[in-house]
């Protein structure tokens, strides 16, 4: 073998071992990548890099789901930011029913078109709550119409059998189509979480009034109340979050029963004095007295907006919750929550630069 061949064989040798060090490299590369960012998979959207799956469309199948959530103009990021997480969880054919006011309408339709969440705006009328609220002007400040919009599930939904009711303040970390699946008993026409559970019931406030039973909701020395025959030690339940079988709910009149309630209580006061802001659970609490089913704890995980639920709850804990609430004072897009860096997870900026989560527009200035 002459020495130019030698030459050329040596250099083909060194060409070979370099591709082998370069593709090691580069394998070595991806997996401290992997380990830097574990939680992120394909189809999730980046904090607050929402142009990122702009070309990777999920393609959605199976029949509607109709999720109902309300957006009032100082929240709708809140609304957002929960909707877009239950968008990217879930393959499922999702279709987002946003209850909100007129003054409202062109802003959240602005935001929206900057997502492919298929959804529909429906304008509610304050005029629906006439006449069933106090006329107290220290009460009627406290009242925001859209609470109460839970109440009239079948007005906003006629064609609907099964909807989920959702609050704005949650995360949803899990597939809402297994939430939607919960089984609902024979005559029953909402499925919820009681406050007693194994789960909940961790970051229940002691002290705060019995908020996990219907005494910290009713006042139980009123005769309406009396005559009623509820156990005042009853576990309650949050209507932050339920399945709702709508078919049953026409059927019992249970927007008239809870219409009823809420214009009793405006004459006769029956709620109880240590009630705080939850206004809309004590006639959903009447109505639906040990006759309704329940949800799986784990799609209810609430009170992360109380005083303290970072010690409540375990960052394992907390990753492992199919949905979280942040009920309570404290909001995850205000100054100071526990695990607010979840919400931000799935928070979409707003493109008319209205809404800024307070926390994190500060550390911007």
């Amino acid at each position: 073998m002459t020495v130019r061949r030698v030459n050329v064989v040596i250099l083909v040798l060194l060409v070979i071992a370099f591709l082998i060090i370069l593709h090691r490299n580069l394998l070595n590369l991806n997996d401290f990548l992997k380990q830097e960012n574990p939680d992120t998979v394909p189809g999730m959207v980046l904090p607050f890099e929402t142009d990122f799956l702009s070309d990777h469309k999920v393609i959605r199948t199976g029949d509607e789901i109709p999720v109902l959530i309300t957006a009032p103009e100082e929240r709708l990021g809140a609304a957002v930011t929960a909707m877009n997480s239950i968008h990217r969880n879930s393959k499922a054919n999702v279709v987002f029913n946003i209850v909100t006011l007129n003054e409202s309408v062109v802003h959240l339709r602005t935001w929206l078109s900057k997502t492919d969440m298929k959804h529909k705006i429906i304008v509610f009328d304050p005029k629906m709550l006439a006449g069933k609220n106090s006329n107290d002007p220290q009460k009627s400040e406290k009242v925001k119409p859209l609470t109460f919009a839970r109440f009239f599930l079948p007005v906003f939904l006629p064609d609907a059998e099964k909807v989920i009711y959702l609050d704005d303040d949650v995360i949803v970390q899990g597939d809402i189509r297994e939430l939607f699946d919960t089984g609902l008993k024979s005559g029953h026409a909402a499925a919820f979480s009681e406050d007693c559970d194994s789960v909940s019931s961790k970051g229940i406030v002691r002290g705060a009034g019995n908020q996990n039973s219907y005494i910290g909701f009713l006042d139980f020395k009123k005769e309406a109340i009396k005559k009623l025959g509820m156990r005042a030690n009853t576990c309650s339940f949050n209507p932050g979050v339920f399945v709702a079988n709508l078919t049953e709910w026409k059927q019992q009149n249970i927007t008239s029963q809870l219409e009823f309630w809420m214009e009793r209580n405006a004459k006769e006061d029956l709620y109880s004095k240590t009630l705080a802001d939850s206004i809309t659970t004590p006639p959903m609490l009447i109505v639906f007295y040990k006759h309704h089913s329940n949800i799986d704890p784990m799609w209810h995980v609430r009170h992360l907006g109380a005083t303290g639920a970072g010690n409540r709850y375990s960052p394992q804990f907390v990753k492992a919750a199919k949905l979280l609430h942040w009920n309570g004072h404290y909001k995850p897009w205000g100054r100071a929550s526990a695990f607010s860096e979840i919400w931000d997870k799935w928070y979409i900026p707003d493109p008319t630069g209205k809404f800024h989560p307070i926390r994190r527009h500060a550390e911007e200035k």
